[in-house]
């Protein structure tokens, strides 16, 4: 008696010895697939239990804040702080920190009155810039604010990263600073990073205490996460040591939580949980006073730092809290969104590859979806983080498409071509090489970018891991000249990136390989002989 299987067997034949062998590889691979992708983003998004710093009867000592809405910056005409949003805000921080440090007057009239009915006190700030008269007004109001609310404002604070930015001299600072302490009776300072109080010693005999920047992620010599607390505290030895007897505030200490890797500093939530956690430790054990940086995330500084700019928050854009304080803490909280859409990428190159006829391509086809639905949802990941303007947001739409027309095109060949399948196949392998020299250039552009501007962007990596695999095991005739040069762009590029970001920078070498990976496949593809 013959059995059949036709309901089950993907090629609808009956199961032979030799039939059953490609759709035993196929199940194994869909399985293999389907770990791959749960592990991959169960992985990065897997809960990290740190100690605690902050409860309900713990307040922490100082955080940065600035009222922006998410979608608001200091740039936007006219000027709208909105008073609702700074009591809601306020609420929240009483319950943590004891006090809050401002940047600017300008829009701020609400601040005190606010601050006191949720008992907070304030270091206020005045903006300092190359300009004199919006210098003065920002004074003025420091003067009066302070004066007027005595019970609330504890310190002021005279211009901050003034002389980093060289937008006054020392000199003229220094009288800025004499001018406002004749006028108020609360100690007077001046924000800097620290090198800048070593540059500049003319300042300190003007202020009353020195407010000093420790952000290891930003020195000219980038700590990684396991360096940085040691770093802090030679620092705060040395200025300790140097200007006493007066005191040293940390005015701003932080780690970002997105953004690219500079050499060994490696932005992440979890790592600003630790950063933060064992800050604090550390700072009230030896009795150092402090403000952390900052309050909420500021999308707007994406624009002037990078990506990086925009996430050095304890809550979110949204006041959503991101676990640096107290609780489990985890790098991708919306690793299950990206999961499921990972899901449905996974599932839809399994049904447009369909009945599979070979063991090559029964072990392929899931384990090209199953790297397409991370790699892609990586990159989704990343433009969440880093897009800013239409511009950006027109580029991402352009890689990601790329991303799927490739792995379309890569899961037909692996199709049987015939019906539409064959139709869809013929199509793409008739424009291959155009989608081939469109990725190469994306990948040049990128890759000059990183060379000659590194600082502000971020790694594409993910974007490029799928098409330079793709491309590379098959490749297709293309535009000869065209890729030639983008091939040796991209290929003589390489080492230069490398030595501009240091050997230690796990994400800059993500980015040599996959474009050792990119300028292979656009080598092969020159090989190609027209047919």
């Amino acid at each position: 008696m013959q059995v059949t299987c036709a309901a089950l067997h993907p090629h609808g034949l009956t199961m032979s010895a030799t039939s059953r062998f490609p759709f035993a590889a196929y199940l194994f691979a869909c399985l293999l697939g389907v770990f791959a992708l749960g592990g991959f983003w169960y992985g990065l998004g897997k809960p990290v239990i740190l100690p605690d710093v902050a409860s309900a009867t713990h307040k922490l000592q100082c955080a940065s804040y600035t009222p922006f809405d998410k979608d608001q910056s200091p740039f936007d005409v006219p000027f709208n702080l909105r008073p609702e949003r700074m009591d809601a805000d306020l609420a929240l921080l009483s319950k943590s920190f004891e006090c809050i440090r401002t940047y600017s007057m300008t829009g701020l009239e609400a601040l005190p009155d606010l601050a006191r009915k949720h008992g907070l006190k304030l270091m206020i700030g005045a903006w300092v810039n190359s300009n004199p008269v919006d210098t003065e007004k920002e004074v003025d109001l420091l003067i009066a604010s302070a004066n007027a609310n005595p019970d609330v404002v504890s310190a002021v604070i005279v211009g901050n990263e003034t002389l980093l930015r060289k937008e006054v001299t020392g000199a003229q600072l220094a009288r800025l600073i004499n001018k406002v302490k004749s006028q108020v009776k609360q100690p007077v300072t001046y924000a800097d990073v620290w090198e800048f109080w070593l540059k500049h010693p003319e300042i300190a005999p003007a202020v009353d205490f020195l407010t000093i920047h420790l952000l290891p992620y930003w020195e000219d010599d980038p700590s990684n996460i396991d360096a940085a607390l040691q770093h802090v505290a030679e620092v705060r030895q040395v200025f300790g040591n140097k200007f006493a007897p007066k005191d040293i505030l940390i005015g701003e200490t932080g780690w970002p939580s997105e953004g690219r890797q500079r050499e060994t500093a490696l932005p992440s939530r979890v790592n600003e949980a630790r950063y933060i956690r064992g800050f604090v430790a550390m700072a009230e054990q030896q009795g150092w006073h402090y403000n952390l940086i900052e309050a909420f995330d500021q999308p707007w500084k994406r624009t002037s730092e990078g990506a990086v700019g925009g996430y050095w928050g304890l809550f979110d854009a949204d006041r959503q809290d991101k676990g640096v304080l107290a609780g489990p803490v985890t790098n991708v909280p919306y690793w299950s969104q990206w999961l499921a859409a990972g899901g449905l990428i996974f599932i839809g190159t399994l049904l447009l590859g369909g009945p599979v006829r070979t063991t090559r391509a029964a072990l392929v086809l899931p384990l090209l979806g199953a790297l397409a639905a991370c790699s892609i949802g990586a990159w989704g990941d990343l433009a969440r983080v880093t897009t800013r303007f239409t511009s950006e947001w027109l580029w991402v739409g352009l890689l990601t498409s790329l991303n799927l027309v490739v792995l379309a095109h890569a899961a037909l060949t692996l199709s049987p071509r015939s019906g539409w399948r064959g139709q869809a196949f013929n199509w793409l392998e008739q424009r291959a090489g155009w989608l081939v020299a469109t990725t190469g250039f994306a990948a040049a552009v990128m890759m000059l970018e990183l060379v000659f501007d590194p600082r502000y962007r971020s790694f594409p990596s993910v974007a490029f891991v799928v098409p330079a695999l793709v491309y590379l095991c098959r490749p297709v005739n293309v535009p000869r000249r065209e890729i030639a040069l983008l091939t040796f762009i991209i290929g003589a590029s390489i080492a230069p990136q490398l030595f501009r970001e240091g050997l230690q920078n796990q994400q800059a070498w993500g980015w040599a390989l996959v474009s050792v990976l990119m300028a292979a496949a656009l080598w092969r593809c020159l090989r190609v002989r027209k047919t």
